[in-house]
């Protein structure tokens, strides 16, 4: 006889596969999920508990029968005796109605004593899990079936992309069927469980009166929000980059040796990825990142994690290819620049010289009028590594960072690796709020419990709070770096996050084609209202080509479209460049050079458009040929035809239609028209009809007649002339 599984266990129940499962977990029993086999004692343990579940409401159901039949044996009135012989018939009268509205007002409190109602909600809350299943939604009609019914106040829905039509439907609560039907009406075949983009969404949601509120990442709504009074000084989050040899390790080895306070009070906490030092009482978080592409990475995920970057420039070296690359990967994310200018104790050193080459990449020291910090240190011997940190703790005194540590926390995962025996271990970095071990986390598409959390000599934490690095375990996958770290209320919210954000994260590899940018299709991603702009990553084999290039392409612009050199390096196209390309939605042009395998590949995945090409002139033709489709196209009005009312009829329910015939060129059904009378215009519009005889006609040459009716305009008299107008658009260029 095969064994019974927990899901049948839970179909003999009347209960959800998830609501069994939570039974048995009560029960001190551990079912992997809902195809674990139900053993001897698992069922009997269910048996023994609905059994005396059932008992409990069955004393609790005839203990208000009880009361029930009290309360009618108080409530029964016998006969009236009517011992006064004066009593008139009135009297009698209202003695009776007197008893009557007694009578009727015990009935009623007796109703409520023994209400079947509560009775019933009595019995299911004893029941605890027993109904695994919702009760039915009650959906509200459509605007158009209200007939004109009150609108509520509150209309904004917030949505996230992806999200399918039964997920829709519940949120604005309506039909499915009817969001089906309003699909079918735009043109779009749908069914209930599939994926609409967020165009979509808002054009469903405006045609049901709602507004739509895109929310950044599913499991948003599991966020609190700080509050205002409870705001505090956090740590900045630091990230180190610079050419490599230029001291970087070196510099953070020196901060973490000196900075050590005995005690847990200032103590560093490293881990693979991020630690946190003390100087002069306060903290800093430094961010270990293996160099700029990590960085980056992590922002092309929508990590935007460091609050400061300092940047390593050895002195006796200058500025390098990857010193470059970093300022260009620093300024992409935003964030204030700190200069640490290295080994100042070599022979060769030169801090000038540094700062002149800088000054050309538009870091202008604060010496020099300018606004950037820089602070001359040598990692080896100390020297100005204090001014540096007083240097990084006065720039976050001026960025004001503030955080609630009184909230479930929220951060980001820095690193994750798969250990043996410890399983998942992420390190996160930790922005708001406060996470304590047997939290219920969600970190990217997975969740779990935390079990332990460590710093990096392995002593064991039990809470950890804003800017703080923390090694954790008890996921139940490995995130990516980059990824959202949140603290939710229990085991299921952290499930069905994790579940949600697995389908949107496939959906999202399904389109992901449509979302990057692409010389073929710039056109498509005009943004109206805002100054355009196209990214661009030059990379060439010789630095004479790097900068004739960034000077042919960086002149390509007019008052509305331009192109933005965001990087430009000697070299081939590698991983850094893929990534810095997909986090800031740029298109990389290569000039005789070649492609590494690793960035193809990345390429392929992150949809990243690589020109390459042999010729400067091909390179400047393509780049002027996307940004003339950015081009506003020039609108102009070309006369058609002219058609002359020669009569007019009145139908109901229509309006007047115009008898005319056309003296000249032809009138189209998709022409704009001008109605002018004694040499006036009186109207200007579209037609909404046009019909030779009864049948409709897409246009009407000269010579014809036609019937033609103007969209809400009635005013139409014999002798009004119609002039149709075509309308042209004429594609510009940048000559």
């Amino acid at each position: 006889m095969a064994k019974k599984r927990i899901y049948e266990l839970a179909k003999q129940y009347k209960l959800s596969s998830n609501a069994m499962v939570a039974i048995l977990q009560e029960l001190n029993f551990q079912p992997k999920s809902h195809m674990s086999v139900v053993t001897d004692d698992m069922a009997e343990a269910i048996r023994k508990k609905f059994a005396e579940q059932k008992q409990v409401a069955k004393k609790e159901m005839e203990h208000q029968e009880q009361i029930k039949a009290a309360v009618r044996k108080k409530t029964n009135i016998g006969s009236i005796q009517i011992s006064d012989g004066k009593s008139s018939l009135a009297g009698l009268v209202r003695k009776l109605e007197k008893k009557q509205r007694k009578k009727d007002r015990r009935r009623k409190k007796a109703r409520k004593v023994v209400d079947k109602t509560e009775v019933a909600k009595s019995f299911k809350t004893t029941m605890a899990t027993l109904s695994g299943t919702r009760g039915k939604k009650k959906y509200r009609r459509s605007p158009q079936a209200q007939h004109g019914a009150a609108v509520e106040e509150s209309n904004v829905i917030h949505v996230n992309e992806y999200m399918s039509v039964a997920e829709l439907a519940r949120m604005i609560e309506h039909k499915p069927a009817e969001i089906i039907a309003k699909l079918f009406e735009m043109g779009m075949m749908a069914t209930i469980n599939q994926r609409l983009d967020m165009d979509t969404i808002e054009m469903v949601a405006s045609e049901f009166g709602f507004e739509v509120a895109q929310v950044a990442e599913v499991g948003e709504y599991a966020r609190e929000e700080e509050k205002e009074e409870a705001l505090s000084k956090r740590a900045p989050v630091v990230t180190v980059m610079g050419h490599v040899d230029h001291g970087k390790t070196s510099l953070l080895d020196h901060i973490r040796e000196t900075s050590v306070v005995s005690g847990e009070a200032g103590a560093i906490t490293q881990h693979i990825g991020a630690y946190e030092v003390e100087h002069q009482g306060d903290r800093i978080a430094f961010l270990d990142t293996p160099g700029h592409e990590a960085f980056t990475a992590m922002r092309a995920r929508g990590a935007q994690l460091t609050d400061i970057v300092v940047l390593v420039v050895a002195a006796d070296d200058g500025v390098r290819p990857q010193t470059i690359e970093a300022i260009d990967h620093a300024r992409a994310a935003d964030v204030p620049i700190i200069v640490a200018i290295n080994k100042i104790d070599k022979p060769g050193a030169n801090a000038e010289n540094v700062r002149t080459q800088l000054a050309k990449l538009n870091l202008v020291p604060e010496e020099w009028s300018g606004k950037t910090i820089m602070v001359e240190v040598s990692a080896k011997q100390g020297t100005g590594v204090d001014k540096l940190l007083e240097m990084i703790l006065l720039q976050a005194e001026v960025m004001d960072l503030k955080a609630d540590p009184t909230i479930r926390a929220q951060g980001v995962v820095v690193d994750a690796r798969l250990e043996k025996g410890m399983g998942p271990v992420i390190t996160v970095m930790i922005q708001k709020g406060t996470c304590t071990i047997g939290d219920s986390v969600v970190a990217g598409t997975y969740f779990g419990r935390i079990r332990t959390i460590t710093d990096d000599r392995d002593n064991k934490l039990t809470v950890i709070g804003p800017s703080t690095p923390a090694r954790i375990t008890g996921l139940n996958g490995v995130p990516q770096a980059g990824d959202s770290f949140i603290a939710v209320k229990s085991d299921q919210e952290a499930k069905e996050i994790s579940f949600k954000r697995s389908q949107v994260k496939r959906e999202q590899e399904a389109r992901r084609t449509l979302g990057r940018l692409s010389l073929d299709k710039v056109f498509d991603r005009i943004k109206e209202g805002q100054i355009k702009e196209l990214r661009l990553i030059i990379k060439a084999d010789v630095d004479g080509s790097v900068e004739v290039l960034t000077d042919t392409l960086g002149k390509i612009a007019t008052e509305e479209v331009k192109t933005n050199i965001i990087h430009a390096s000697v070299g081939a196209v590698n991983e850094s460049d893929v990534l810095l390309a997909a986090a800031s939605d740029a298109v990389i042009i290569g000039f005789n050079i070649t492609v590494d395998a690793r960035a193809r590949d990345l390429s392929k995945n992150e949809k990243v458009d690589i020109r390459l090409y042999n010729v400067i002139y091909e390179a400047e033709g393509d780049i002027k040929k996307a940004l003339e489709g950015m081009l506003s196209p020039e609108v102009s009005e070309r006369f058609a035809g002219l058609a002359e009312v020669r009569n007019t009829f009145r139908v109901p329910k229509v309006g007047v239609i115009a008898g005319c015939y056309v003296k000249e060129g032809r009138i189209a059904r998709r022409d704009k028209v001008r109605l002018t009378r004694d040499g006036r215009i009186i109207f200007t519009g579209i037609l909404t009809s046009l019909k030779r005889f009864k049948d409709d006609a897409r246009e009407v040459k000269e010579g014809f007649e036609c019937g033609v009716g103007l969209e809400n305009f009635n005013d139409i008299k014999v002798g009004d002339l119609l002039e149709a107008i075509e309308i042209v658009e004429t594609a510009r260029t940048l000559s």
